[in-house]
């Protein structure tokens, strides 16, 4: 059963929480510019007594709750920047909270002041990390780079990420989560090399085996895909590549990850169709975020458990558009990366599902997403 105490706490602070993601909303911040964001988690999270540090990682903030029972130390991430223009779907005219993650703040922000609230009888210590620049898959790294995880003693990380499921619905992804990300550059020489780029640019395009949803049907059909163990989605390409005069840019997302080397092996059989190419990968993949199998399931449990059975569904693939960098706290740590549910009843798909011009969020889901992370990681604290 759930704890009381932390549905009273969450029924408490709700309006206050609202309020909070509606003045980060209308303030949105690029990626590495979240400073006024961070000042204001700093501020709720020395209100509710937590050990504060900023400035981590760039504009991070980390704030530390002991518990007064003995227990293990856990993590929780929430990503705090907003999306820049050219990260919006169809382009956009300024940066907008269009992901949610002013929505994720606010959860940590809410699951922080219930835990403090409950101190006394919390085992271990919870260790929330307020992230900068996850839309540039910068922050995750530079957060790490601080040594964050080592000097606070995390053994575990979790985060919640909206998604376009009900509202009240959590996706738990075991063994899968996003993909990486690669990139390519071709050169081409000679007189008729811009001709050839265009070419080349289309022949790389082609490879994809999928491609981005464009109308709210589609977007449906994606959602329902996710959730079918025999859906299409268990072994696709994504590619998009331009000319820019005589060279070619692509990016490359794939699942499984182990897909990357085999791609690339396909990309210079198309370029070397062009005499001369010469083909190049600035840098290892981005690697994919991979939920570990195991403690998505106990997360499923507690959370039907606590909620109901009908909360949680399972992703049984990948979304092939978007990468994550809390994949980074995962090669370090194991822990659980879960979509809460942000679709209004009624609502087009496409009004939940972020980097859409239309994201609009059931602000029910920061209420909802604060009692289930609040009663996890209490469950995680206490665990052998």
């Amino acid at each position: 059963m759930a704890r009381p105490e932390v549905a009273t706490g969450v029924a408490r602070l709700e309006r206050e929480l609202v309020a909070l993601r509606r003045d980060i909303h209308r303030h949105p911040e690029a990626p590495g510019k979240e400073r006024r964001t961070a000042g204001l988690v700093a501020q709720r999270l020395r209100h509710a007594g937590l050990s504060v540090t900023t400035g981590v990682g760039g504009n991070g903030v980390v704030g530390v709750l002991r518990g007064c029972l003995p227990g293990r130390t856990v993590a929780y991430r929430a990503d705090m920047d907003a999306v820049p223009p050219e990260g919006i779907i169809g382009g956009g005219t300024a940066t907008a909270h269009v992901c949610g993650h002013d929505i994720h703040t606010t959860v940590a922000v809410g699951v922080a002041q219930v835990l403090a609230g409950m101190r006394q009888r919390l085992s271990g210590t919870v260790v929330f990390l307020f992230q900068p620049a996850e839309e540039s898959l910068a922050g995750a790294r530079r957060m790490l780079d601080s040594g964050v995880l080592e000097r606070t003693g995390v053994q575990e990380i979790h985060a919640l990420h909206c998604g376009p499921f009900p509202v009240g619905q959590f996706a738990v992804t075991p063994g899968f989560g996003l993909p990486g990300l690669d990139h390519a550059e071709v050169d081409l020489h000679g007189p008729d090399a811009p001709v050839a780029a265009r070419q080349l640019a289309a022949g790389i395009g082609a490879l994809a085996t999928v491609t981005q949803p464009k109308t709210a049907a589609e977007l449906a059909r994606l959602v329902a895909d996710l959730q079918r163990p025999d859906s299409p989605l268990a072994r696709f390409v994504f590619a998009r590549a331009g000319a820019q005069g005589s060279a070619v840019r692509a990016s490359v997302r794939c699942w499984p990850p182990e897909r990357y080397r085999e791609v690339r092996e396909e990309i210079r059989q198309v370029a070397g169709r062009y005499s001369g190419a010469e083909v190049a990968f600035p840098a290892e993949p981005f690697p994919a975020m991979v939920c570990p199998a195991a403690d998505a399931r106990a997360l499923a449990r507690h959370l039907r458990r606590t909620l109901g059975r009908d909360a949680v569904t399972v992703m049984q693939a990948a979304i092939p558009f978007s990468g994550e960098d809390f994949a980074l706290y995962l090669q370090r740590v194991p822990g659980t990366y879960t979509f809460l549910g942000v679709r209004r009843p009624g609502a087009s798909v496409d009004t939940a599902y972020p980097h859409f011009p239309d994201f609009a969020p059931d602000e029910r889901a920061i209420g909802l997403g604060v009692r289930a992370m609040a009663g996890w990681l209490t469950e995680r604290t206490r665990r052998p």
